[in-house]
This record gives structure tokens, C-alpha cells and sequence, in this order.
């Protein structure tokens, strides 16, 4: 099974370990377009401050994450499960998992990242601000730069198993399974039962949730109907709608009654 979720934009601190190793990270098929980024990246963020904010898109509040994206080459790197943090990754609450779970989380979980393309939680990386949504001034928009990249990777990644997309709309613009493969992927939206609406804040707690109990229960269904099974048995209420046509995926509803 391969689980693919979204970065978080906030991120915990580099720390002080050895710096970033491009090469040792996962999916080295994307090793030549994450220096493409990285270069442009580091290059962009050593000059006008004030370009690079408003490429970045980034506040005035948030002017320091300029100098941290300059010194991408030589900052501490830490695990990827330890650099994201947010709602998704608080509930996924990784470094409480157990041992089995976490060589389960080392192996099914794929992070989306503007500036990676893609890494395992076990990837070393250093803390970072470039969202995928991101157009550099070379490279152009990110998402079509990882297009190529991707899909000469991912297929191979996800295997011959289920593919579990929890990712936001901006990051599906890298990667989305098509042919064959798309038929084991599920997409998955989180509903407030009562209203029937998308609450970002639950979604993505709820996202978490969903990852951390099939890490801990150890279900590892290999096709989405078996997902709805899963989730099921795990306590969700899970509404499934199966693809009209081939090459399209599974489309799940899980709802949720409390807002939390």
C-alpha cells in the first residue's frame, strides 16, 4: 500500500544534524529535478528578499523563512516524519507509534513536497517554505515541473497494491495515477456528517487519524473496496462510490459528526 499525503505549510526546525544529502534521499529517479528546484531555490532566496517573498508568497510575518530557504545546502537535516507538523501530521502523531507501525509508516507513506517532489517520513531533510503551488521564475510552475518526474517514478512506487490519496488539489497537480493504477487508488474527502461540508481543520485531523489506525491495526487491504472494509471494521463511517469508467478512481466519503 502506498498512502500519499500533503506537506504541512508550518515545519518544525532543521535542528543540528548533518546537512542534506540529495542523493540518499528516496525515489532517486527524482534527484535531477529536486536540484533543479533546490538551485533555483537556494539561488532566488540569496538575493532580493523581497522577490523571493513575493514569489513565495510568503508574508511579512513570515520575511525569515527567505534566510532559512538560502541556507538549504548547508542546514541540519532530520527525518521528514519529524520536519512536518500541522493538524494532519499531530494527529498521524508518528513518534508514538510502535515499532511495527512505524517500519509500516517508513514503507506506505509518501509526503508531497514543492520542493522534493516526494519522500519517505525516513528521508533526511532540512526544514523548508516552498509550496507546490509555487511558480519559480526558471522552472516555472512546480506542479507541471514534477509532472515528467513523477510519472516515471510513482508507478513503480505504488506497486501493484492500493494507492491512498489523501493529498490536497495542489499537489495532485505533480502526480494522479492513471490507467490501470487508478483503478486501486482511492481519493478520500472528510464530511461534517450533519451539513455534509468539508471542514479543513477536521479533514485533516481526521486524515491523520485515518493513516494512523491502519498503521497500528496493521490492515494492509490491497484494493479500495477492501479499504472501505478497513475503515469500517476501524470504526469510520465510510460511503463508497466505484469508478464509472476504467482509469478513473475510488472516490470515498468518510463522515464524521464531531467538528475536532
Amino acid at each position: 500500500m502506498l498512502v500519499l499525503l500533503p506537506p504541512s505549510e508550518g515545519k518544525a526546525a532543521s535542528g543540528r544534524g548533518a546537512p542534506l544529502k540529495p542523493e540518499s534521499l528516496s525515489l532517486p529517479g527524482l534527484t535531477g529535478a529536486r536540484l533543479a528546484v533546490l538551485e533555483e531555490l537556494v539561488e532566488l532566496c540569496s538575493g532580493d528578499e523581497e522577490k523571493a517573498r513575493e514569489v513565495l508568497g510568503l508574508s511579512e510575518g513570515l520575511r525569515g523563512e527567505v534566510a532559512k530557504n538560502a541556507g538549504l545546502r548547508t542546514a541540519g537535516a532530520r527525518p521528514a516524519g519529524q520536519i512536518y507538523t500541522g493538524v494532519l501530521y499531530d494527529a498521524l502523531d508518528l513518534a508514538s507509534l510502535d515499532a511495527a507501525a512505524r517500519r509500516r509508516a517508513a514503507s506506505w507513506l509518501l509526503v508531497f513536497s514543492g520542493l522534493w517532489g516526494a519522500v519517505r517520513v525516513t528521508d533526511r531533510i532540512p526544514s523548508y517554505r516552498c509550496s507546490m503551488g509555487v511558480r519559480l521564475p526558471g522552472l516555472g510552475a512546480l506542479g507541471a515541473h514534477w509532472r515528467a518526474a513523477m510519472a516515471a517514478v510513482l508507478p513503480e512506487a505504488a506497486g501493484d497494491g492500493l494507492v491512498l490519496d489523501l493529498r490536497s488539489a495542489a499537489y495532485v497537480a505533480a502526480w494522479k495515477p492513471t490507467g490501470e493504477p487508478a483503478g486501486r487508488t482511492a481519493t478520500v474527502r472528510v464530511l461534517h456528517a450533519p451539513t455534509r461540508k468539508v471542514v479543513s481543520h477536521f479533514n485533516k485531523a481526521t486524515k491523520g487519524r485515518i493513516v494512523r489506525s491502519l498503521l497500528t491495526a496493521g490492515a494492509a487491504p490491497a484494493h479500495p473496496a477492501e479499504l472501505v472494509e478497513a475503515l469500517r471494521d476501524l470504526g469510520y463511517v465510510v460511503e463508497a462510490q466505484a469508478p464509472a469508467k476504467a482509469g478513473a478512481a475510488w472516490a470515498l466519503d468518510v463522515l464524521v459528526d464531531e467538528v475536532h
